[in-house]
């Protein structure tokens, strides 16, 4: 029955940071998010790796210079935010954790 235990304590062991990695990357990539607000739209956007790569997309698409969204003028801000609610993560192939 110890024997038991004790294998059962170490494949615990063995797998309790597999399973608590993803959770810890996932909360990384939202702790250092910053919120936009939609005005066109009125809601709030979260800046994370998934609106990053999305971004770059606009910046391609749309011949624009690679400065950072916020360094952009307020009218490119919305405009991006328009062009991003008609562009999903799924349409982009932005892979989601």
């Amino acid at each position: 029955m110890a024997r038991f235990w004790n294998t059962t304590l170490l494949g615990a062991a063995l797998i309790a940071p597999l399973a608590i990695s993803p959770i810890a990357m996932h909360a990384a990539d939202h702790k250092n998010a910053r919120t936009y607000h939609d005005k066109a739209h009125n809601d709030d956007h979260q800046w994370n790796g998934q609106e990053d790569k999305a971004y770059g997309m606009w910046v391609k698409e749309n011949h624009r210079k690679g400065t950072t969204f916020a360094k952009l003028k307020v009218n490119d801000q919305q405009a991006y935010w328009g062009w991003r609610h008609e562009h999903s993560d799924a349409l982009l192939n932005i892979n989601i954790r």
